[in-house]
């Protein structure tokens, strides 16, 4: 992984291969119902500890976002599909004992709509991503995969929307 260079002013995101992106959050449809929507707001914040935890599972970095005074939103950044899945699906995971107790809940008739959940995923190929920072530590995506001077990845966002790494 790379890191910004001293003096380096223009940077991008020095990933190869796929991007996994995982969008992740939550709403909150009614206030009042306290109960309801703080456990979900925690058991994300303690699936990340346990991510931080083991490295080897496969999340590389995350950025906790509001997008308004109802929904929280989490976009991670992980190193591949497969390592996502295995996760979301171990048993030995905190998320499984979650999305368990939230089907039973769901199941039951117990959740009436006191809170939303949602996530979109995104495998994006080599070659159909880009990133610019300017005077910026790592972030998004370049504190998943590092960064390296703008100039590497070519002059125009043509050049690096289509930037493929060197066969090894």
């Amino acid at each position: 992984m790379s890191v910004k260079p001293a003096g380096a002013r223009r940077t991008t995101a020095d990933a190869r291969g796929d991007v996994v992106v995982l969008l992740i959050g939550m709403r909150v449809n009614r206030f009042r119902a306290v109960h309801q929507w703080i456990p979900v707001m925690l058991a994300m914040v303690r699936m990340l500890a346990e991510l931080k935890k083991d490295p080897g599972r496969g999340l590389l970095s995350h950025v906790m976002l509001t997008a308004s005074p109802r929904t929280y939103y989490v976009v991670q950044y992980w190193e591949s599909a497969e390592k996502l899945y295995a996760y979301a699906s171990a048993p030995d995971a905190f998320h499984h004992a979650v999305w368990a107790r939230i089907n039973r809940m769901e199941r039951g008739g117990k959740v009436r709509g006191h809170v939303g959940i949602w996530h979109e995923t995104y495998v994006v190929p080599e070659g159909r991503y880009e990133a610019i920072y300017g005077d910026m530590p790592a972030f998004g995506l370049a504190a998943a995969h590092g960064q390296v001077p703008l100039g590497e990845r070519g002059r125009s966002a043509k050049d690096r929307l289509t930037w493929r790494a060197p066969a090894s």
